[in-house]
């Protein structure tokens, strides 16, 4: 189906003129001309007019018209919601018998009024997801017909994808969005005693099982792969893949290459599933590990993704046998028969064996799959042997190359074999070279993997990885549908969102992205604080942050996936989030106004609020309680909570015995000491300054005792200032330790002495020539300034 059908198939009614005009920039393409149908006039040329006329409509007319609908419509729908958790706020905990306490009959009565409203806005969450997809297709689609075919000069896509990754529209993410709702329906649902789904009694932990894992994605820049590799090896050991059957482990090997066939149809409706993301989608394929021509063992596994889990189907084959399986006529008969002839009878094994070949096979006949895509890539695995709770790939070297027979009369593959005979006969290697540029897709980054059992403990290092700038989360990347969509994008009308930030540099700066962490931290304490009020789990902002298991599991792209899952402590990185969290104001978006009292906060934190309002100056830097550092402005301001959250007595960094290293005790004494000896050169420079000044030099005499002031200073500022310091060591206090006024004061006063000096100096040698008849001297002295001495001998030499 061509995407202009299938636009129009896909349109909301409610919405009909705010999707992409894709018929309008096909006319400004002017295709019919390109087409061969030139009936009604003979083709004009394609002009700088008419180039501009197109990448203006399609990069700021059109653009702009989806992403600011897109936005008005999330903003809307965010405030509906908003509004509907204000409504149902009054409900959540009934109060002590007072009056203002809503009756049964009145609490029914607003959730059935809700339940419509929620209906709608569920409704219209969707349909706005499936809006910015169909529009992100359009968009690229309009720009590849543009390059293919009026892009002799001048090339649009690039400046294309630069534009969608500066818009949001395309990155949107509605899972914190939904987990709200579902929050509110389960507590409407106990409001009027209906029955609660079992998938919807929590925000998304109840669809994992015991066994489950939690996958997490992210994409590494070729500079940081060694850094996360060394950051990893620290912590889990390389694991070996040996093909051999030898017992001698060869630890000079190289990273194995893995090869994965994937199947779908004509149709494509496997990657169609994968990217809308289907009720239950299915994926099958061939892999193995080293080149064809070793002999390696090949797996042939189909995996189905639904809402509440996933299942797995694998079969191993020889390489004589995958053909005859995938036409259904292998059916593992002799294997059959040995597990049925040790079992003396029937088998468990033999008929699991039976009903998964009977289900492989049914599900290619069904589906009318063949080879569609080869994944080649290098894995380096990271486990320690035994213990697969944390489990971490690093695929490098990723190649995805055509495995089609699409084109009757040029395929890439043989229609009657089931693999390329080119790349496997020969053992070609990255990059392949030889392969055709349109046949092949190199991805430009690494990708990291990492798998988490449901119950892993003590991974803070791990967390500390995936909200580093060394990785960029790249939730449901799927390397069969990526290499679908840049190999067969002329088959396939749904693109997947991660295409336009390709282009882009994934580097981040370490301050940017801790920033970064801390606002997601925010917004993602906020909604479960929300979604735990309805589900009356209690949740806390400040729980949040410390790891809650919930809160973690069931992340979405905007709340960022790719964290740990379960901590059985506090990592830096959440320590230094949680203090900042609880030193400023929380947003809410509960459309309620909770009254905040200043009782909740300590006196210690009511100081530096106070403390913070009057340092907004730079003056303020001036002076030792008035830190400007980025530490210090992070701890200060208002420290208001949300309700049913007050604020620690002691952190949690405070706890257990005062232990300070000998460094730090060294580093102020080392201070205090310096301080002293400057205390003592500025004394013995004052009394060596009065002992040389005659009884009628009145200006050295009193640059003596300005310097022996200072000195007293310098003595006094040093001893105060080593015992502030040491007092807020043993404190353990969050405050700065530097200051910048005593040393301000002794440079400031010193170069003032030197000037006073200098001035002095100078009027005395002009007064000195004018009493004793040097003119041509004093002419002379005045003259210094614009370097043009004048010499004037008068009187007897």
């Amino acid at each position: 189906m061509r995407f202009g059908k299938t636009l129009k198939a896909s349109i909301y009614p409610p919405w009909e003129g705010k999707y992409i005009d894709y018929a309008k920039l096909k006319g400004l393409l002017r295709e019919r001309e390109l087409e061969g149908d030139d009936s009604d006039s003979e083709a004009q040329p394609w002009t700088e007019r008419d180039e501009e006329s197109f990448v203006q409509e399609l990069i700021n007319v059109q653009l702009d018209k989806v992403n600011a609908f897109q936005s008005e419509m999330s903003q809307q729908l965010r405030d509906r919601t908003n509004a509907c958790e204000a409504k149902l706020m009054p409900l959540v905990r009934k109060s002590t018998g007072g009056k203002d306490e809503p009756s049964e009959d009145k609490r029914k009565e607003i959730a059935n009024e809700l339940v419509g409203e929620l209906d709608q806005i569920t409704k219209e969450v969707s349909e706005l997801e499936k809006y910015s997809r169909i529009n992100f297709s359009g968009f690229l689609k309009a720009a590849k017909k543009h390059d293919r075919k009026r892009g002799a000069r001048y090339r649009i896509r690039p400046l294309l994808q630069v534009r969608l990754s500066q818009l949001s529209f395309n990155s949107e993410d509605y899972s914190p969005l939904l987990h709200r709702l579902s929050a509110m329906y389960t507590f409407t649902r106990q409001i009027l005693g209906l029955e609660i789904p079992e998938n919807q009694e929590t925000s998304g932990d109840s669809r994992l099982g015991h066994d489950a894992y939690v996958s997490y994605k992210f994409w590494v820049h070729t500079d940081n792969i060694v850094e996360v590799k060394t950051h990893i090896l620290r912590r889990l050991p390389v694991l070996l893949y040996n093909p051999t059957t030898s017992k001698e482990l060869d630890v000079s090997q190289k990273d194995p290459t893995i090869t994965s066939l994937y199947f779908d149809n004509s149709s494509f409706d496997l990657y169609n599933q994968k990217v809308t993301r289907a009720t239950e989608a299915g994926s099958l394929r061939l892999r193995w590990s080293g080149d064809l021509n070793e002999g390696p063992a090949i797996y042939l596994e189909k995996k189905i993704v639904g809402e509440d889990r996933s299942r797995e189907v694998r079969v191993q084959l020889k390489e004589k046998h995958v053909q005859e399986f995938l036409k259904g006529e292998y059916k593992f008969e002799k294997k059959v028969t040995r597990l049925e002839d040790r079992a003396q009878g029937e088998s468990q094994e033999a008929a699991a064996l039976k009903k998964e070949v009977e289900e492989l096979q049914s599900f290619i006949k069904e589906n009318e799959l063949q080879p569609m895509l080869r994944a080649n890539y290098t894995r380096t695995a990271f486990q320690i042997p035994g213990d697969d709770r944390i489990r971490i790939s690093l695929d490098t070297n990723l190649a995805l190359i055509r495995e089609d027979a699409l084109d009757p009369q040029r395929p890439c593959r043989d229609p009657e074999d089931w693999h390329r005979r080119d790349i496997d006969d020969l053992a070609m290697q990255y990059p392949f070279s030889s392969i055709n540029k349109g046949e092949i897709v190199r991805f430009p980054h690494a990708l990291l993997e990492i798998k988490l059992r449901n119950g892993a403990r003590n991974v803070e290092w791990l967390h500390d990885l995936m909200v580093s700038h060394l990785v960029k989360e790249a939730p449901r990347f799927s390397k069969f549908v990526h290499g679908v969509a840049q190999l067969f994008e002329d088959n396939i009308n749904s693109l997947p969102f991660w295409l336009g930030e390709l282009e882009n540099d994934i580097r981040q700066d370490p301050e940017t992205a801790f920033k970064h962490e801390q606002e997601r931290e925010a917004q993602r304490a906020e909604e479960d604080f929300v979604v735990g009020s309805f589900l009356g789990t209690k949740a806390s902002p400040l729980n949040t942050m410390m790891g809650s298991p919930i809160s973690r599991m069931g992340a979405g792209r905007g709340s960022s996936p790719g964290r740990s899952i379960i901590m059985s402590g506090t990592s830096p990185v959440i320590e230094r989030t949680s203090t900042q969290l609880a030193a400023r104001d929380i947003p809410r978006t509960t459309g309620v106004s909770q009254p905040s009292t200043a009782a909740e906060a300590t006196p210690t934190e009511h100081a530096e609020s106070q403390e913070g309002a009057t340092s907004s100056s730079y003056l303020g830097t001036l002076f030792p309680s008035f830190s400007s550092s980025r530490y210090a402005q992070a701890h200060r301001g208002t420290s208001r909570l949300p309700p049913g959250v007050s604020a620690p007595e002691v952190w949690i960094k405070d706890t257990g015995p005062l232990r300070v290293e000998s460094k730090v005790w060294l580093a102020n004494q080392r201070t205090f000491i310096k301080w002293q000896h400057v205390s003592i050169l500025l004394a013995s420079l004052s009394l060596a300054l009065y002992n040389a000044a005659g009884i009628d030099n009145i200006v050295a005499q009193a640059l003596a005792i300005i310097y022996t002031f200072f000195a007293v200073f310098a003595s006094v500022w040093g001893w105060y200032i080593h015992e502030k310091r040491a007092r807020l060591i043993r404190k353990r206090s969050g405050k700065d330790l530097d200051n910048l006024f005593g040393p301000l004061v002794v440079c400031i006063g010193l170069a003032a002495a030197l000037l006073l000096n200098f001035g002095f100096k100078y009027k005395a040698a002009l007064d000195e020539a004018r009493r004793t008849g040097y003119p041509g001297v004093v002419e002379y002295l005045m003259n210094t300034t614009t370097l043009q001495p004048i010499f004037t001998v008068q009187g007897n030499a």
